[in-house]
């Protein structure tokens, strides 16, 4: 049997990574660092997924898995990479730094065994994730296996569309290996990053024009999840499915995801009607009331989201192209400034920010977007009213 190795036993590795592999045919090994997760998928050999889509649900048993502990069992961890056919990672960009020194570890035991190319799916919510990963590993390889890793190791980046909320806390009491999922299983990847042979992959299809569908997940995808926190939150909504249902928030959703659209058509000579038919899709699993996705999720850590080249500042930018403002967009940055649940401490430090330092100057800083260019005055202009009356804003963002 074939096997892989994945980098996170967690919401996309078990939810989606995990299940594509094993129903291709992989023996997947997870490397993670909960062990009462490690314990489960040991003891069973697989674990639960269910794919739910409002009433509708599909349980699945996938396996065969396996487990190690990320800091415990290293030896066993580079052994397995040794021999692996294929990995991935799905840890989150913030603990990429951290598997890399066993990714290199790894790799330069195949360069000692002289083993076949190594391709390794980079599943993650970071643009340009493969050439981040690269430049880890070769910051951390042996001299000595650093050609072997440039002609060898493959670092193909890949989008995940699929829509994976954290376990809650009951499902974990039940099951620590149940995983909820909705039905949605696309992988679309980069085929320029393979070294090795293209695998066949259940719902994996590689592309030599990918960064048109980085562009769709993370300025659409991440984008309209963005702004169904953001603006679902000015009216007081704790289900993004709720959100979605609020017929202020929806108009504006949708009208920033338009200039979304815009703007890809415009920079990347992308299908317009292709694009549409996206955002309806997206539109419609956004509804999803079986997932019991939180505004408070896809909202958390506004920072992160509001850099420059990430999921609401890019998509503004993008937008730009298409020769106009983009003022829903702005609505919602705007909007993301004024997120502030007291249980997310990102949120908490960007209020004591913008309370310290002041809008424009934060607004500088971490996005990049200058006070006095247009994109910036209309971002600011959105903040005053929010700060104002966030219902009334929003009606009339809407409006206008």
């Amino acid at each position: 049997m074939k096997t892989a190795v994945i980098f996170g036993a967690g919401n996309i590795g078990r939810g989606f990574i995990g299940q594509l592999l094993c129903q291709s045919g992989y023996q997947v090994t997870f490397f993670d660092v909960d062990e009462t997760l490690i314990a489960a998928l040991n003891r069973d050999g697989a674990y639960r997924l269910e794919a739910v889509f409002n009433e509708e649900k599909t349980e699945y048993r996938i396996g065969p898995v396996r487990a190690l502990h990320s800091v415990k069992d290293k030896a066993a961890l580079v052994e397995v990479l040794a021999t692996a056919d294929l990995a991935a990672t799905a840890v989150g960009a913030h603990v990429l730094p951290h598997i890399a020194p066993v990714l290199a570890a790894g790799v330069a035991r195949r360069a000692e065994l002289n083993a076949p190319a190594l391709d390794v799916l980079i599943c993650e919510n970071l643009k340009n994730a493969a050439a981040t990963v690269r430049k880890l590993v070769e910051q951390r390889i042996d001299p000595a296996a650093l050609a072997y890793s440039q002609a060898k190791l493959g670092l193909v980046d890949t989008v995940i569309g699929r829509m994976v909320p954290a376990p809650t806390a009951e499902m974990r009491a039940q099951d620590p290996t149940l995983i909820r999922v909705e039905p949605y299983a696309e992988l679309p990847v980069d085929c320029t990053g393979f070294r090795g042979p293209v695998p066949a992959i259940t719902g994996m299809t590689a592309y030599d024009n990918f960064a048109v569908f980085t562009a769709r997940k993370l300025y659409l995808h991440n984008c309209g999840h963005a702004l169904l926190a953001y603006t679902g939150a000015l009216n007081g909504h704790e289900f993004g499915w709720q959100a979605l249902a609020d017929r202020t928030v929806r108009a504006l959703l949708a009208a920033g995801l338009r200039e979304s659209v815009d703007g890809i058509v415009a920079s990347l000579k992308a299908d317009r009607a292709w694009l549409e038919a996206h955002v309806e899709d997206l539109l419609r699993r956004f509804g999803n009331r079986a997932l019991g996705d939180t505004v408070f999720r896809l909202g958390r850590d506004p920072v992160r989201k509001l850099q420059p080249s990430d999921r609401l500042i890019g998509a503004a930018r993008v937008a730009e192209t298409a020769g106009a403002v983009p003022r829903h967009l702005a609505f919602g940055i705007a909007a993301a400034f004024c997120f502030a649940p007291p249980e997310d401490e990102y949120s908490v430090a960007l209020q004591q920010r913008l309370e310290a330092e002041g809008l424009a100057q934060v607004l500088e800083m971490v996005c990049r977007i200058k006070a006095d260019e247009p994109l910036g005055k209309a971002i600011a202009a959105s903040y005053a009213a929010i700060r104002r009356d966030p219902v009334v804003a929003l009606v009339e963002a809407v409006a206008h």
